[in-house]
């Protein structure tokens, strides 16, 4: 079993050749399944269209994002369309994953494609769609207290300036009052401190 930081290195390095215009160690322009590689980017008009990836814990994250006319987003199945490209970049994640570590990427849905539809003008609108997938076979996550971060919590919330401070403190406390919008009084905070 690989530990998370190894699978996400691997997944880092084979999102590092995935920008727009990237080609393979052959020459040729790498596909992933995008709708900007579809013509021919001299006489064709552009589409905007990308992905991201982030981790949270055991779970990957797919970003989409895809600019296109207001009246395809009204076109029957643009929801299954938008989750086919996904599932395109996701294939080609676990691909070229393959290829770089010599090992599987075994990744599980988990729920539907969150996608969000947002207005730019009458006529364009901007599509950003997730998608999170559990990462199959990951060893070394602690899924209940990951490093003392309880207990680390607790010593941070112990810090409070309502709590006492010790009784070695020689630091000069700040004899200002709380504000109170009810009661206004004015004054200096501390003669010491100028």
């Amino acid at each position: 079993m690989a530990t998370i930081l190894d699978i996400v290195n691997g997944i880092s390095q084979v999102l590092s050749n995935t920008h727009d215009g990237a080609i393979d160690s052959e020459g040729s322009p790498v596909e992933m399944g995008l709708r900007r590689e579809e013509g021919n980017p001299l006489i064709d008009s552009r589409l905007i269209d990308g992905f991201s990836v982030r981790f949270n814990r055991d779970k990957m994250i797919v970003s989409y994002q895809y600019d296109c006319k207001l009246k395809h987003v009204h076109d029957k199945g643009f929801e299954s369309e938008i989750e086919s490209s996904i599932n395109d970049v996701v294939k080609f994640i676990k691909k070229e994953y393959r290829k770089l570590t010599k090992s599987t990427l075994s990744l599980k849905e988990e729920g539907e494609v969150d996608v969000l539809v947002q207005y730019v003008s009458r006529v364009r609108t901007t599509v950003t769609a997730n998608k999170v997938y559990t990462i199959n076979g990951v060893d070394g996550l602690d899924k209940t207290d990951p490093e003392g971060l309880r207990d680390n919590i607790k010593k941070f919330l112990d810090q409070a300036p309502g709590k006492k401070r010790p009784k070695n403190d020689k630091s000069k406390s700040d004899n200002f009052k709380q504000f109170e919008p009810w009661n206004l009084q004015s004054g200096q905070r501390n003669t010491d401190l100028k």
